[in-house]
């Protein structure tokens, strides 16, 4: 793939590099909202919101489950610094869909503010596990 109609991509948790590669776009959610990321993009820094990390490199696409982080974009590169990310086979479906349950019923009951963000929070992540899967 050309320079110019590519960016690099790079994923970095605080124990790994999940991805480095070439890429024509990248999608995710930050909590200004979905965004997607071509070459020549402005530069900018934004927060990540759990949700689907959306890859298209020349060849297909990939997805993944990222939960949270900070990224910089720029014309050429765009990096991620995740908290958590993962690919669909480091998923445990059953495990995420218990997560999902346990987190609408802490909604539901709504025991006090703090609880209902963390709450929120974990329902986010548990359905962009569950997304990444189907």
């Amino acid at each position: 793939m050309a320079e110019k109609d590519s960016l690099l991509l790079r994923v970095i948790t605080p124990d790994r590099v999940f991805y480095e590669n070439r890429v024509k776009m990248v999608e995710f959610n930050t909590t200004e909202g979905e965004i997607g990321i071509l070459p020549g993009h402005i530069p900018l820094t934004v927060i990540v919101k759990p949700g689907v990390l959306n890859i298209t490199e020349a060849d297909g696409e990939k997805m993944a489950a990222l939960h949270s982080g900070f990224a910089e974009i720029l014309p050429e590169r765009v990096t991620i610094l995740a908290e958590i990310i993962e690919w669909p086979e480091e998923i445990d479906e059953k495990r995420a869909e218990a997560a999902k349950e346990r987190a609408e019923d802490r909604i539901r009951t709504k025991s006090s503010e703090t609880d209902l963000l963390r709450a929120e929070t974990a329902l986010q992540r548990a359905v962009a596990r569950i997304e990444v899967l189907r």
